[in-house]
């Protein structure tokens, strides 16, 4: 049975569904990283492969800086315009890999260095992506 998309936290009782599917919370994700100027911009469709995850939208800054900023600029639009928030996240402190569980896409942005050595498509090269539409997420 398929998972409802919603914001899920084991403490928020205000949860609410999300007006976004997946995919469309995917491309919206992507489209955020693309604003803010990062590159190689992937969606990879997880759903026939895993069970915690729909889609990993995968991304790289230049440097960490901006792969902080990156990331601040996805969360702040997708909790302020969506209401979602991030289930986890882990990495921001450093910045060189972040990534930020929304249960239904997995966001991972990278330093170009950490993107180069973690090759997450090469690890997934058998799922397949989905086309980034490059619009603005407006």
């Amino acid at each position: 049975m398929r998972r409802p998309s919603r914001l899920r936290t084991d403490f928020d009782e205000d949860a609410r569904e999300t007006d976004l599917t997946p995919l469309e919370q995917a491309r919206h994700t992507a489209a955020l990283c693309l604003e803010k100027l990062a590159t190689d911009v992937t969606i990879l469709d997880m759903r026939g492969v895993c069970d915690f995850t729909d889609f990993f939208v995968i991304a790289t800054g230049r440097n960490a800086r901006q792969t902080k900023g990156i990331y601040d600029e996805v969360a702040g639009v997708l909790k302020k315009d969506h209401g979602l928030l991030p289930r986890s996240s882990a990495g921001a402190t450093e910045a060189t890999w972040i990534v930020a569980d929304y249960l239904d896409v997995v966001l991972h942005l990278f330093t170009p260095d950490m993107r180069g050595f973690y090759r997450l498509e090469e690890l997934w090269s058998d799922v397949p992506s989905v086309e980034v539409e490059a619009v603005a997420a407006g």
